[in-house]
């Protein structure tokens, strides 16, 4: 088949290297889907296992982003953009999706859409000219991948290909911090055995946290904790990861009762939440109250008083005073 068509040469620059290309059209039941794709790969993991062509097209087909596909490449009556396919095997290694979606086309008329545009790449491209292909077109380009996506390719180009964080984030006009975050988050997730997507950005919320970073440090068992409080569902979404586990983790703040709550046992999540909010864990005031009061009884604020001048003395023994008589009227309102 290849013989009846006309190519024309053409060159595609990657990572400063000008690589030969050719342009023309191919059968679409010529073409493989690239099972190490980021998207393909998050969609089936099945760690040693090579999923079917039949199994990548039947979860492709589901998506969204496929489904309107579908309807573009009709009204346009084909491929805006061609498919970037490696010689040989004829594996799509940009543009899976587009395949998906001819595949789905060709069902139905197997004349209109039995052919597509593509380019094919040489051979012998080495995978990281690849991986490194995929990121320019869906982080630098389009930006189309999500988060997860995002942070597998990245997690892979670092430990298959030995690229490093630092590199990455040059090459993509991303900071090296957003690239350890997104490499580390994802390492995090494949080390725990947890291969929902959905499930991303709560150990996003999780990981990003300082105030979780230290707690990690003193509680050695909290990671598998909250890692099987977020399979089971305790914690029921991503926000309660922020607005919830993070205030409960604050223990600078409100004590360690509730983390240790957490940590031990078949506790609930919602039980140790329960614990931090009863000592003040999302209450501004109570928060404020307890900082001036230790602001007030350090050794150094009576050694700055004593430094002071009488007059500044003064000002600052008349604003006791006043809070004084605050803190009486408040304790009337209460009865007390």
């Amino acid at each position: 088949m290849m013989d009846d068509v006309t190519w024309i040469n053409d060159t595609l620059t990657l990572c400063g290297q000008e690589i030969t290309v050719r342009n023309g059209v191919l059968p679409i039941g010529e073409l493989r889907f690239y099972s190490e794709n980021p998207r393909i790969f998050s969609l089936i993991q099945r760690p040693g296992v090579e999923p079917s062509q039949d199994e990548i097209l039947n979860r492709l087909r589901t998506l969204d982003h496929v489904k309107q596909l579908i309807q573009s490449i009709r009204a346009n009556g084909g491929l805006t953009d061609p498919m970037l396919v490696r010689d040989g095997d004829f594996v799509v290694l940009e543009g899976n999706s587009r395949l998906a979606a001819y595949r789905v086309l060709a069902r139905n008329d197997a004349i209109a859409w039995g052919e597509a545009k593509v380019r094919l790449l040489p051979s012998d491209i080495s995978e990281d000219l690849v991986f490194a292909l995929l990121g320019e077109y869906h982080i630098i380009g389009r930006k189309d991948w999500a988060p997860y996506e995002q942070a597998g390719y990245l997690y892979r180009r670092n430990v298959l290909h030995g690229v490093s964080a630092q590199s990455m984030a040059s090459e993509m006009g991303l900071s090296k911090r957003r690239v350890l975050h997104l490499i580390n988050t994802y390492a995090f997730m494949v080390e725990h055995d947890e291969t929902s997507v959905s499930r991303w950005s709560y150990y996003d919320e999780y990981l990003k946290s300082n105030k979780v970073k230290n707690a990690r440090k003193e509680y050695s068992d909290l990671d598998a904790i909250v890692v099987k409080k977020i399979k089971r569902k305790e914690i029921a979404t991503a926000v309660e990861v922020r607005d919830k586990l993070v205030k409960l983790l604050d223990a600078e703040k409100v004590g360690p009762e509730p983390t240790k709550i957490l940590v031990s046992g078949d506790n609930t999540f919602d039980r140790a939440f329960d614990s931090a909010q009863d000592r003040g864990v999302d209450n501004m005031w109570l928060r404020r109250f307890k900082r001036f009061r230790e602001e007030l009884q350090v050794s150094a604020f009576m050694a700055d008083l004593e430094r002071m001048s009488p007059e500044q003395q003064d000002k600052c023994l008349y604003e006791v005073g006043k809070i004084k008589q605050a803190i009486e009227r408040i304790g009337k309102r209460r009865g007390q």
